[in-house]
């Protein structure tokens, strides 16, 4: 069975609806940037074992990530699933997990990559938003997409109502793009693209506003 460890800074709702997702694999750890992050209470109280990193304890990037890296090898993943993991890592941490690192976003990538996703999308009238889990690369959020949903963006929505439908969405896609990594499901072409084996892909269409 492979193992899976998660990056949090936070609440951890994503890695909550991981560890109750029931994955065919095993949460070996979640581990913290943050001493007082909530999510390692949630983490506990589950029987997982939490392991704080914590980067205000580093004088730079480097050594921050040399020493998260050195806890997240304890535990020998297969994985690294960021879960709200409000850190920018450095190319050789990311290349230390190339093809095992794995983050989720709050939109529909390549569109919005970093922070305020929801109000950058309201303020430019889209209607429809999203989330997106991929693979993580130098290329900060850019990486080879595992899955994404759609959302539409609603007349009267605010940053909340817009990120509470989305966040609902991150909740499902996330535990299915590790549900498919598990079970080696998901392979790298030669272009660099995350490709499903053996699954066929739905033509169903998510028009907003609806047509008439």
């Amino acid at each position: 069975m492979k193992k899976i460890v998660i990056l949090i800074s936070g609440r951890g709702s994503n890695m909550q609806a991981l560890l109750e997702a029931q994955l065919p694999c095993s949460i070996a750890a979640v581990i913290s940037n943050r001493a007082d992050a909530e999510g390692l209470n949630i983490a506990k109280a589950h029987g997982i074992p939490t392991a704080v990193v914590e980067h205000r304890d580093y004088a730079d990037r480097d050594r921050f990530d040399t020493a998260l890296a050195k806890s997240i090898d304890a535990f020998v993943p297969d994985f690294v699933a960021l879960a709200g993991f409000m850190r920018i890592l450095t190319a050789k941490f990311v290349a230390r997990y190339q093809g095992k690192l794995i983050n989720i976003h709050p939109s529909l990538l390549p569109a919005y990559g970093g922070l305020d996703t929801h109000v950058r999308a309201l303020h430019d009238g889209v209607k429809i938003h999203g989330c997106t889990v991929h693979f993580v690369t130098t290329d900060l959020d850019h990486g080879p997409i595992i899955i994404q949903a759609a959302v539409p963006v609603l007349r009267d929505d605010t940053e909340q109502t817009l990120a509470a439908r989305v966040l609902r969405e991150e909740h499902r896609i996330y535990a299915q793009a590790i549900r498919w990594l598990c079970n080696d499901k998901v392979i790298l072409n030669e272009q660099g693209h995350a490709i499903l084996r053996h699954r066929k892909q739905s033509g169903f269409t998510l028009v907003s506003p609806g047509l008439e």
